[in-house]
């Protein structure tokens, strides 16, 4: 995780912890604002500009519930995760289901830890490193994002499971002019469709057995944020009525309310269904796709863009390395040529996933194809298209290549430097191999 000039919240009262968060934390590039009671965070969150906040569960006057129901009730309250005691399990499970973000377990494991941190406050405003993907179609998707950031539309991602819609929708939230205010995201399919409503539009006490305090749904504490819908198929048909009427009227009613609650964030949605489909099929009113399909973006799958391939893979290498303990070196160039050769119908998700595995069981010094394709580790010949010398030393040139350019985020004459060549030289490989791809700064 590399973050400047970033900023967390700290609600902790035991100084050895507290200072031992503060000080990890700042090696990392993010400042932390330590508070050591509740009350008094209280009454700073709301005016403070905080991408996260790292709450314990007990504290000196309060305890974390009370920090984050009374934050709650501000338009701009961060992501929040709790630390918890092994007799605090219940309620931190109570707060997860009130919409907190996440909780660890005392004692935890720090890198773990910075992990966590690093996914809830999201890529880092744009550099010269590309945040996305480093292919020209992910470079292309980061300015059109960085455009759209601009506006208040409403933003339809669309996309293979596992190819980074989340990510996308998160990098979108960190270059508008809302990104220290909430990012709110729910998953359409991951809840039962019984409780969706009243997780999505919150309800009022007594609406329901069992309703026995009023609740704030995601809508209502987006504020002035983002409400990230994944899976909008998902939605039954009466939900789809009232998203419709949210984003009409910009307003909605709680479960067992009889007064509209206005909606003031910006819907971001996505899918990885094709919905012109299910409008045909009469699954998905057609009404509401049009409305949610203001501005439309694809995010391409990890098969159409290959020079990603080695970049993330390295990238979830050093990840996993980071938090278990392993021999490893890093990455052969077998196992990125088998990675190559894989159709990743699981994605990035599945990349990820085969990453860590290999990093876990590994026993070499390097990570070989058959500790990420286990299944294919005795035809894995066969899986790999067998290709002529020269393909094989194309694809290893054009790897090297672009390792060159990623360490110099993309400056071809700094890259050129570095493997012994002259700027014109690279340039034509670079055109030879499909590198440039009408991308002048790649």
């Amino acid at each position: 995780m590399s973050h400047s000039e970033r900023v967390i919240g700290l609600v902790e009262d035991d100084q050895i912890m507290g200072e031992s968060i503060v000080q990890r934390l700042a090696l990392e590039g993010v400042t932390v604002k330590w508070w050591q009671c509740g009350r008094d965070a209280i009454r700073e969150i709301p005016v403070s500009k905080l991408e996260a906040i790292v709450c314990d569960i007990r504290l000196p006057d309060l305890n974390g519930e009370d920090v984050f129901r009374e934050s709650a009730r501000s338009s701009n309250v961060p992501p929040f995760l709790f630390i918890t005691g092994h007799g605090d399990i219940d309620q931190a499970v109570r707060l997860m289901r009130a919409g907190a973000a996440d909780y660890f377990m005392k004692p935890f494991e720090l890198d773990d830890f910075l992990i966590r941190i690093g996914e809830l406050m999201g890529p880092p405003p744009a550099s010269g490193t590309p945040v996305l993907g480093f292919a020209p179609k992910m470079k292309e998707l980061e300015r059109l994002l960085t455009r759209v950031a601009k506006l208040n539309s409403t933003v339809l991602i669309a996309g293979e499971t596992g190819s980074g819609k989340e990510v996308a929708a998160r990098f979108l939230h960190a270059m508008s002019a809302s990104d220290s205010r909430p990012f709110m995201a729910v998953n359409c399919a991951a809840i039962p469709g019984d409780l969706l409503e009243s997780e999505l539009l919150g309800h009022e006490k007594g609406a329901f057995t069992g309703a026995s305090q009023r609740h704030l749904g995601y809508a209502e504490r987006a504020g002035e944020g983002i409400l990230f819908l994944d899976e909008i198929g998902e939605l039954r048909s009466e939900l789809q009525a009232k998203l419709l009427r949210l984003i009409e009227d910009r307003s909605f009613y709680r479960v067992g309310g009889e007064r509209p609650i206005p909606f003031n964030g910006r819907l971001v949605v996505a899918t990885n269904a094709d919905l012109p489909k299910l409008v045909e099929a009469g699954r998905f009113r057609e009404d509401l796709y049009y409305r949610i399909n203001v501005v439309s973006v694809r995010i391409p799958p990890l098969r159409e863009r290959q020079q990603d391939i080695p970049w993330l893979m390295e990238r979830f290498f050093a990840e996993s390395a980071g938090r278990m303990e392993t021999s490893l070196k890093g990455i052969s160039s077998l196992a990125e040529e088998a990675a190559l050769s894989y159709a990743w119908p699981g994605n990035i998700r599945e990349l990820r996933n085969r990453m860590e595995r290999a990093v876990a069981l590994g026993l070499g010094q390097w990570v070989m194809p058959g500790d990420m394709f286990p299944e294919q580790s005795e035809g894995m010949a066969s899986a790999m298209q067998m290709g002529s010398l020269e393909d094989v030393r194309q694809s290893a040139e054009k790897r090297h290549i672009i390792r060159a350019l990623l360490a110099t985020h993309g400056e071809v004459g700094a890259a050129s430097k570095l493997l012994g060549i002259g700027r014109t030289t690279l340039w034509e490989k670079m055109r030879r191999l499909g590198l440039n791809d009408g991308d002048p700064d790649l």
